[in-house]
């Protein structure tokens, strides 16, 4: 009923810049938080950066200053601005967002499929 669409992720050199956006669809009522996840294999997932619905954001120790979350509530869309990027930030990014739907009283996590960032050389 919800759907989260990324879009971007890829190759990059360390150092240089990577932007990623993640589309919602469906039956919304409302979006709440949205926000970046990353996880690499064998580790847990880590929340990278949040916005809520107001603006408000919050960033991981290792990525604050190099990263930027925003989002567009017209387009239904959060957006992460990657610079400075290192080797270590390269994973799967994951969208998600806390989303109210018209088919149940409260708000639900919902996921995006994930995107692979490289930062290498």
């Amino acid at each position: 009923q919800v759907q989260l669409v990324e879009s971007g992720g890829g190759l990059v050199q360390p150092g240089g810049s990577l932007s990623v956006s993640c589309a919602v669809s469906g039956s919304i009522l409302s979006i709440h938080a949205m926000r970046w996840y990353r996880q690499v294999p064998g580790k847990e997932r880590e929340l990278v950066a949040s916005i809520t619905s107001g603006g408000s954001t919050n960033y991981a120790d290792s990525v604050k200053g190099r990263f930027t979350i925003s989002r567009d509530n017209a387009k239904n869309t959060v957006y992460l601005q990657m610079n400075s990027l290192k080797a270590e930030d390269t994973a799967v990014y994951y969208c998600n967002a806390e989303v109210k739907v018209r088919t149940f009283f409260a708000a639900r996590d919902y996921w995006g499929q994930g995107t692979q960032v490289t930062v290498s050389s």
